[in-house]
């Protein structure tokens, strides 16, 4: 704690009395706070749960670079062949992806004391307090889910069919979701299949699902889960895409051969409009659907020069040289299929200065069973106080090849 000189603006570390009588004061909250993540926690959000939280307690400023490790393939297979010298050594290179804390909020609220007052004989502060600390941190969760489900524009491809909502009669849409991730390579031991409710409320019909079963005796990476399909976890999210689709109309390739794992296709001067990263689209003669994760246009019409850059791992079929149309799939949920392992939240606490701030206390709630921390802080003013619940945050698919979309 410090003491701020009126004289000279000068922080010491000197503990008044008004600060030694309210030291506690977030530690008394606890049961309270506690109480209001385990509600939040519960919220039937989709991708928090499914993919890989990096969470620290450590604080973190905006822009800040968090790097998680990523190992190359297997070096070249040698015969295990007897011999009384030792072996070469067989070093490897161990790269990384870049994960930027993109994000740093605050669901900031206040009372003044004679509020307080008029409450205590009412429904009561300490149980309205906490509600508003569940609705600050149901706010930040659904601002990191939101960021996770933007992630569709740098999946690999998409299954499904624009205009069809999944699960109607059967689990085809998954069948097809799935495949694309094997062929992929994405390892099956840990698939996670991210829905919209329209989509949800077709599985829960299909499969007799009994949405109201105890969530409570689960613990939260199992809460929310539909089913399993195929070693695949199915789980709902209200935060779930359904972006524009570009405009651009026939259009086609240049005359150039198309090679397996081609992701750069350039251009003919043909048709109008423009995509961009996001987008779907189909070659003639391929029924792959790939997801665009760049383009280079240099107007609002295709033009000789342009490229539309296709994400990893690229075609999947060759063609010989020739044009080829271009389609752009029309306007659709984008629901996720990934391992859990591509797609990375990281979360870390807001940044404080080394001096400290005017916050009376801080604490970090840290549920226990997601890993996610969150910080509270109650900043003290004049006859009133200020709470802020706090994190900061970014995501990042480390790992396209291993994520693709479900159109609905």
């Amino acid at each position: 704690a410090y003491e701020m000189s009126m004289v000279t603006g000068v922080q010491t570390c000197a503990l008044p009395i008004w600060i030694q009588k309210m030291a506690n004061t977030l530690t008394d909250l606890a049961p309270d706070l506690y109480a209001a993540l385990d509600v939040v926690s519960r919220e039937l959000v989709g991708m928090i749960p499914s993919v890989t939280v990096d969470a620290r307690v450590n604080q973190a400023a905006v822009g800040q670079i968090v790097r998680s490790h990523v190992v190359p393939a297997a070096n070249a297979l040698i015969d295990n062949t007897p011999a009384m010298a030792f072996p070469t050594a067989a070093y490897q290179t161990i790269g990384n992806q870049e994960i930027v804390i993109t994000k740093s909020k605050s669901a900031p609220f206040s009372w003044q004391g004679n509020e307080q007052d008029l409450l205590a004989s009412g429904a009561g502060y300490i149980s309205v307090r906490a509600n508003q600390m569940a609705q600050a941190m149901r706010k930040l969760v659904n601002d990191m889910e939101a960021d996770l489900c933007a992630l569709y524009a740098t999946t690999s491809r998409a299954a499904g069919t624009v205009g069809t909502v999944p699960f109607i009669s059967n689990t085809a849409a998954l069948s097809a979701a799935r495949k694309v991730l094997v062929d992929n390579g994405a390892p099956i031991s840990d698939l996670q299949l991210v829905i919209d409710t329209n989509a949800g409320a077709n599985l829960q019909t299909l499969f007799n699902i009994n949405s109201a079963r105890d969530q409570a005796a689960t613990s939260l990476s199992d809460q929310g889960i539909l089913t399993t399909i195929g070693s695949t976890q199915v789980r709902e999210s209200a935060q779930i895409y359904t972006p524009t689709a570009g405009a651009m109309a026939s259009a086609t390739s240049t005359a150039a051969a198309f090679t397996v794992g081609q992701t750069v296709i350039p251009l003919a001067t043909a048709g109008t409009g423009v995509v961009a990263a996001g987008d779907i689209i189909t070659f003639a003669n391929d029924t792959n659907q790939y997801n665009v994760a760049s383009v280079s246009f240099a107007g609002a019409n295709p033009a000789s020069g342009d490229t539309i850059t296709l994400a990893a791992p690229g075609l999947r079929k060759a063609q010989g040289a020739a044009t080829r149309a271009i389609t752009v799939l029309a306007a659709s949920p984008r629901n996720m299929a990934f391992s859990r392992s591509a797609i990375v939240l990281a979360t870390r606490m807001p940044e404080r200065p080394a001096e400290g701030d005017m916050a009376l206390d801080v604490m970090t709630i840290q549920d226990p069973r997601s890993g996610i921390a969150f910080e509270v802080s109650i900043y003290p003013g004049v006859r009133m106080v200020t709470y802020h619940i706090g994190l900061a945050w970014g995501v990042k698919n480390i790992k396209p090849e291993h994520t693709a979309q479900l159109l609905g």
